[in-house]
């Protein structure tokens, strides 16, 4: 008996044990990265003014953070990022659900589509300076932009995608066009809207600290790495660039955590 409590307990135990290491073997590399960093500039292998030591980067993030010029950055990336999201995501959806559902409507406004989304979006910066100007309402007609695209291609395609089956069943059943579209073609088409949606927040972020890069009018975390560059304040560019890469984590980590919840309801 004792010897099968064992085994069993070993049965539970193992798998958890391999699982939680697993979970730490991302660390591994940036570990790895920072103790490298911090021995090449404790060495004084290259030249301190490049590449500056962890902890003067540290020191750089104490002092933005206490002083408030952190959140103060943060906070008008994140408003600009959330309002270019939530504008380009609601067009997004509007025109990809005319493109999926409406032939008609795909047939004369899909080619100019196919054609917009293949523009870089960079390419639209010298046009956007022009009309809007360089403040906060260039930047997130720039971030509409970047969150329209992936929204409208996923939304449109998982309409189109719609298991024949389903259609059928609707048919059989004598679903109305409404009730159909409401009923199976719209839940049908979620997965792939929201792949569209969690790209369209990806962009949307990466496109940010571009806009803020190029139109640099106003205040931002983009900014922050532009003033760290000019004044060759490497320690400074070094914390945005880790500020970037957080917030995107977090983003993303957020993005997955509502994904799995929405559809672990469905099912259930």
């Amino acid at each position: 008996m004792a010897g099968a409590l064992d085994q069993a307990e070993l049965a539970v135990v193992v798998p958890l044990t391999v699982q939680g290491s697993r979970r730490w073997r991302g660390l591994v590399l940036p570990v790895a990265a920072v103790a490298l960093w911090w021995l090449a500039s404790r060495l004084d292998l290259v030249n301190s003014a490049l590449l500056v030591s962890p902890v003067k980067v540290l020191e750089t993030a104490w002092d933005m953070t206490s002083s408030g010029r952190l959140w103060r950055a943060l906070s008008a990336s994140l408003a600009r990022e959330l309002t270019g999201f939530f504008i380009g995501i609601a067009s997004g959806l509007v025109l990809g659900a005319l493109l999926g559902l409406w032939p008609r409507f795909n047939r004369m406004v899909g080619p100019s589509f196919n054609t917009f989304k293949q523009i870089s979006l960079f390419a639209w910066i010298p046009l956007i300076s022009v009309w809007f100007g360089l403040g906060d309402v260039a930047k997130v007609v720039f971030l509409s932009l970047a969150a329209l695209v992936p929204v409208v291609v996923n939304t449109a395609g998982g309409i189109r995608n719609t298991p024949a089956s389903l259609l059928e069943v609707a048919r059989v059943y004598g679903y109305t066009r409404w009730q159909t579209v409401t009923q199976v073609v719209l839940p049908s088409a979620i997965p792939s809207i929201f792949t569209g949606v969690y790209l369209a927040l990806i962009y949307s972020w990466l496109a940010t600290i571009g806009a803020e890069y190029l139109l640099v009018s106003g205040r931002g975390v983009g900014n922050l790495l532009i003033e760290g560059s000019e004044h060759f304040q490497m320690d400074l560019v070094i914390f945005g660039m880790a500020v970037i890469g957080v917030v995107g984590w977090l983003m993303n980590a957020s993005a997955r955590l509502l994904e799995r919840r929405i559809f672990k309801g469905r099912t259930t």
